[in-house]
């Protein structure tokens, strides 16, 4: 799968070099896509390049929606490359999974659309780490699985925690107990992904839904994102109490007085 095309907006990025990223931004839709042939396995450089390339991507302001997926056709990746695990002594490993819990902790406390499109095999860590995006669009062909169960680990990028309150207790507890490897329809059934779509459409409908968001009122999605991710953490009183404050914060912007103009006039809304 090719990457997005890059605007003249956004030329000043050709300094941004990643050796197993590619990075590309269309219409306020950015592009983060796994790039280490042959089969995207996550070596030390490409755990690093990962945070650095969505901290730039967060900061620009002229990128409203952030899309992971894969430059390779036939693998979305396969996880930790297993000769980087067979080198790790056990700090090594306290180092990895510190490292991987940061990128956690980075992608749940984006104030930006967070989208995945999914294809070819999907397994380990570089599914892991999409397990934490809003909405995932999976390929029809696309095989998804977490068999760290069958080299006697774990998913450590914050999967056990993820795949319990994306699935349930008991379903989360069988996917990584089992170890296999499901169809795109059966994680739509189980609610491992969000959409199933044809192979060749996977890019252009997954681009649509991030330009659609990317049309909407920046501080509004930054507030439902906000509220629906940390609040699930929360206590229910104090969960309201953030749900308070980010109404009243957004009662006070110019797009929210926009909003309530352009709905009475019957126009779109120009936000800014």
């Amino acid at each position: 799968m090719g990457h997005a095309r890059s605007s003249t907006r956004y030329e000043w990025r050709k300094a941004m070099t990643y050796e197993f990223l590619k990075i590309g931004v269309e219409e306020g839709v950015a592009w983060i896509e796994y790039q280490r042939p042959p089969l995207n396995a996550i070596d030390w450089k490409m755990l690093n390049e990962i945070p650095m390339a969505l901290d730039a991507l967060l900061r620009d302001s002229g990128v409203r929606v952030i899309v992971f997926a894969s430059a390779l056709e036939k693998y979305f990746s396969t996880g930790a490359d297993l000769r980087v695990l067979e080198a790790m002594g056990q700090e090594d490993m306290r180092r990895w999974v510190q490292t991987c819990h940061s990128l956690v902790r980075q992608i749940r406390q984006a104030e930006k659309p967070l989208l995945a499109a999914i294809h070819g095999t999907a397994v380990g860590g570089g599914l892991e780490i999409v397990l934490h995006c809003d909405v995932r669009f999976a390929a029809a062909s696309a095989r998804l699985g977490q068999p760290e169960i069958n080299i006697g680990f774990i998913p450590p990028v914050g999967t056990t925690q993820s795949l319990s309150r994306l699935l349930g207790r008991p379903r989360a507890l069988r996917f990584l107990y089992e170890g296999t490897l499901i169809t795109a329809d059966e994680a739509l059934g189980m609610g491992l992904v969000d959409f199933v779509v044809q192979p060749e459409r996977l890019r252009e409908e997954v681009q649509a839904y991030g330009v659609a968001l990317a049309r909407k009122p920046a501080q509004a999605l930054a507030a439902i994102r906000r509220c629906i991710t940390a609040g699930l953490e929360m206590p229910f009183e104090e969960a309201l109490a953030m749900e308070l404050e980010g109404a009243v914060h957004l009662a006070g912007t110019a797009d929210f007085k926009e909003g309530l103009r352009a709905f009475r006039e019957k126009r779109p809304p120009k936000w800014e």
